[in-house]
């Protein structure tokens, strides 16, 4: 589906914030960026540089709506906002030092985790992981949005997420207690599959809800995902240049990384930091998408869309599971990284289809990419 078919409302901070968070009146606020060299937040420096978009974005549409307006509209106290150092990986652990606007130093778990409510991170990393950690610890709640761009703001902010969530849980009621899930690849004529266990557990969903205790939501949201007990085959894996290799997985890791095509020396410097490090391999969630929604070029907001799905490796604490940042070897490697399917992001890997299979009966999930008659059948209940 195509942007010109969808519609959405126009973006609003107070909705957006008003229903994901219902304030209880009178909660501060604050907005964490990242940045090259934070101390560019100084009087806002780092507006001067336009590589910034994302934390460009996190000034002009969050900090200063909350500032001239929005904030008050849904009870909330204002909102001030701090840069922390880039961490280069998606959920890596966060560093301690932040700087604010008065270009003065502070320390996130001293001066930012204890004394606000509710904490946006507008980022170009994810930080879900490390946030939710400190969430459960200093009793705040919160959203990550990182790599926003226009189309995310024009869409997938855009949404009411009382409806997300209605429609995630019709979809997670339609896979929990799974058994298992196959998904079938093609690439240049071959076929491969790959099987996860999930071991009866209950499917979550990231719905964008986050209305009571110390959480995190995740922004854009809508998705129904699993945290894998095993898993055993083979599958295409796609590198951000292109190059492609196949993954060999079993006991639940990627155990090898098999060259196809592009930069070899790529898939040879994977296969090693499997080697060395092998809880960079472990598979920590398989997902799949349950809004209707436009290419963004973000996985973000990508992953969301209703007929992609996506495996993740590495850590998988913020989602229930068991991968920790102490388990590797390497600080710089606990990383939860997603490896998304859909036709945009990976045009040369086909799904014929995934399947669930669930108390001796089996249920086409996905078939090329677009929900099945079963998944449709479960939103229409």
């Amino acid at each position: 589906m195509t942007t010109e078919t969808l519609s959405f409302p126009t973006f609003s901070l107070s909705k957006l914030l008003g229903t994901v968070f219902r304030p209880k009146g009178g909660e501060r606020m604050c907005i964490l960026i990242d940045l090259d060299n934070p101390q560019d937040i100084a009087e806002f420096g780092f507006l001067n540089d336009p590589a910034n978009s994302v934390q460009r974005h996190a000034y002009e549409v969050f900090y200063e709506g909350l500032r001239n307006g929005d904030a008050a509209d849904i009870g909330l106290q204002g909102a001030e906002m701090f840069a922390y150092k880039k961490v280069g990986g998606s959920n890596l652990d966060l560093p301690d030092a932040c700087w604010g606007p008065d270009g003065k130093q502070y320390s996130l778990e001293q001066a930012v985790y204890p004394n606000f409510d509710i904490i946006l991170c507008i980022s170009t990393y994810s930080a879900t992981a490390p946030l939710t950690a400190f969430a459960k610890e200093y009793g705040f709640r919160g959203a990550t949005m990182h790599g926003m761009n226009d189309v995310i703001l024009s869409s997938g902010l855009c949404v009411d997420y009382e409806a997300v969530s209605e429609e995630a849980e019709k979809l997670r009621l339609g896979m929990t207690r799974a058994d298992a899930v196959e998904m079938d690849f093609e690439l240049d004529g071959e076929h491969y599959t790959l099987r996860l266990e999930l071991g009866k557990q209950e499917a979550q969903k990231s719905h964008g809800l986050c209305q009571g205790g110390p959480d995190i939501a995740n922004l854009p949201a809508g998705e129904v995902y699993f945290v894998p007990t095993g898993g055993e085959g083979e599958f295409p894996f796609r590198y951000e240049d292109g190059t492609l290799a196949i993954m060999e997985v079993s006991g639940g890791y990627i155990r090898d990384a098999r060259f196809v095509r592009g930069d070899e020396a790529l898939v040879n410097a994977h296969q090693e930091k499997l080697k060395s490090d092998p809880k960079t391999g472990e598979i920590g969630e398989l997902g799949f998408g349950t809004q209707v929604l436009p290419v963004s070029g973000q996985d973000i907001q990508d992953e969301k869309i209703r007929g992609t799905f996506h495996v993740a490796t590495g850590r998988s604490d913020h989602l229930g599971g068991n991968i920790t940042p102490d388990q590797f070897k390497n600080p710089l490697n606990a990383s939860h990284d997603d490896i998304l399917y859909a036709p945009t992001k990976t045009p040369e890997i086909a799904a014929p289809q995934v399947r669930l299979y669930r108390d001796g009966e089996v249920h086409v999930l996905i078939e090329h990419y677009e929900t099945s008659a079963y998944l449709n059948e479960c939103l229409a209940d």
